[in-house]
């Protein structure tokens, strides 16, 4: 019996007349389909939620070298303030200062005479220090009044 020869109506199968091969029409399983749906949407489902998780690492990641010179930009800032604060502190200096203007600026201290305080400052109002002490003291033996002036 040749591969090709005609089955018996037993089987289920019939020769076709005129030779031709037989043509099936196969109906599609609803509940297949719908299980191959879901299958593939949750499969999507899973390749989106692993691949967030990814994205979000590489965030985290890409943030954390970012933070970390952040860091190093603040420390090195840190230490140039402090630098900045006790170059500061070295001009501010009065000694240093005092030094510079004689060096520099051939300055010395004034004569005891050449001193004169401003007139509210000096009992009598001349001004002239060889007199006064340098600094001015209040008189609170007189009673004041509400502009400050004596009675």
């Amino acid at each position: 019996m040749s591969p090709r020869a005609p089955r018996s109506k037993a089987s289920g199968w019939t020769a076709p007349a005129g030779g031709q091969a037989a043509r099936f029409h196969r109906e599609s399983d609803r509940r297949r389909l719908r299980a191959m749906a879901v299958s593939l949407a949750c499969a999507g489902f899973l390749v989106a939620l692993i691949l967030g998780v990814v994205g979000f690492r590489v965030q985290q990641v890409r943030l954390s070298y970012r933070l970390d010179g952040l860091r190093g930009a603040r420390t090195e800032l840190e230490e140039t303030r402090n630098r900045l604060r006790v170059e500061q502190a070295t001009l501010k200096s009065l000694a240093r200062i005092e030094g510079k203007a004689r060096a520099e600026l051939g300055m010395v201290l004034p004569a005891h005479d050449q001193i004169r305080l401003a007139r509210e400052f000096v009992p009598g109002g001349s001004g002239l220090t060889s007199r006064t002490p340098l600094t001015a003291a209040a008189d609170l033996s007189a009673p004041r009044g509400p502009t400050g002036s004596t009675r």
